[in-house]
C-alpha cells in the first residue's frame, strides 16, 4: 500500500489520519474558536441569545453586522464563525422549517430543525470536492411549553444545554455559567448574566453598540429582538452592579489584610 505523508492527510475532507481524525473538520472549529462570542441561556420564562458584534470601526453600520437570526417564529440561532457560511446554513434552516408548516400544517420543533442542521453538516465532512462548513450555532426556541436550547458543531454533532457559549470567549463563559447558572433564573437575571460574561470576555471594555440580544418568552413564543436602548440600559445597569460587587470584594479583601497585620502584631507582643 502506498505511504502518504503526514502532511497530505488534510488536502482532502474524505482522508482520515493514522489518528483516525479529519484535520479539515478540526480547521473548521479552529475557525469557530476565533470567531465572536455568542451566549445562549434558558431561564424560566423562555430562552435568550446574546452576541458580542466586535465592531471595530466607527465607519461600519452596526445593524448590518447580523449574528442572531430569525428562523421560524418560535426559533432563533446565533452563530459564530465564517459569516458567509452562516448565511447559507440559516437559509437552509429557513427553507426546513418552511416545509415542515407545508408538510405537516405545524411548526417544526427545535430539535427535529436542530438535527436537520446537524445532517446537513455533517455531508460535508463525506464528499470529495466540498470542505466542512465553518460555523457552529446556538439554535433555540420554544417547543410546545418549554425551551431548548441546542449547540451544532461543524462536524455535525449535536449537544442540548442548559446554558452554553460558542466562539472565542467559550472556556471564560461556560465556567462563569458554570458557577453561576440557575435553572430558576428569571429572563432579567438572564439577561444580566449573558451581560456579565461578555463583560469579562471584553477585557472590561464592554460597548453596548456591539451587543446584540434576542429572546423567545414561552408565553408568546415570538423572537424579540432587543431594542439598542434596552441593551444600553442592560449593560449600564450590569456594569454598575458589576462594580459595586468588585469594590465589595476590594473593600473585603483590605479588611483581611488589615485582619491578618493586626493578629501577626499582636503575636509578636506575646512572643516579646
Amino acid at each position: 500500500m502506498q505511504q502518504f505523508p503526514a502532511s497530505g492527510y488534510d488536502r482532502a475532507i474524505t482522508v482520515f489520519s493514522p489518528e483516525g481524525r479529519l484535520y479539515q473538520v478540526e480547521y473548521a472549529r479552529e475557525a469557530v474558536r476565533r470567531g465572536t462570542t455568542a451566549i445562549g441561556i434558558k431561564c424560566n420564562e423562555g430562552v435568550l441569545l446574546a452576541v458580542d458584534r466586535r465592531v471595530t470601526s466607527n465607519l461600519i453600520e452596526v445593524c448590518s453586522v447580523e449574528k442572531i437570526f430569525q428562523i421560524d417564529d418560535h426559533i432563533m440561532a446565533a452563530t459564530s464563525g465564517l459569516v458567509a457560511d452562516a448565511r447559507v446554513i440559516i437559509d437552509k434552516a429557513r427553507i426546513e422549517a418552511q416545509i415542515n408548516r407545508i408538510t405537516y400544517d405545524e411548526p417544526i420543533t427545535v430539535e427535529a430543525l436542530a438535527k436537520r442542521i446537524c445532517d446537513i453538516k455533517q455531508a460535508y465532512t463525506q464528499h470529495g470536492g466540498v470542505r466542512p462548513f465553518g460555523i457552529s450555532l446556538l439554535i433555540a426556541g420554544i417547543d410546545r411549553h418549554s425551551s431548548r436550547l441546542f449547540e451544532t458543531d461543524p462536524s455535525g454533532a449535536l449537544i442540548e444545554y442548559k446554558a452554553s457559549a460558542i466562539g472565542s470567549g467559550r472556556s471564560i463563559a461556560m465556567e462563569i455559567l458554570e458557577s453561576k447558572y440557575r435553572e430558576d433564573m428569571s429572563l432579567e437575571e438572564s439577561l444580566e448574566l449573558a451581560v456579565y460574561i461578555l463583560y469579562k470576555i471584553s477585557e472590561e471594555s464592554l460597548d453596548p453598540k456591539n451587543v446584540d440580544m434576542s429572546v423567545i418568552k414561552i408565553e408568546d413564543k415570538v423572537m424579540e429582538k432587543l431594542s439598542c436602548d434596552k441593551i444600553e440600559e442592560l449593560v449600564d445597569n450590569a456594569l454598575k452592579k458589576i462594580k459595586s460587587e468588585e469594590e465589595k470584594e476590594k473593600d473585603e479583601e483590605e479588611g483581611k489584610d488589615k485582619d491578618e497585620k493586626e493578629e501577626e502584631g499582636t503575636n509578636s507582643e506575646e512572643e516579646m
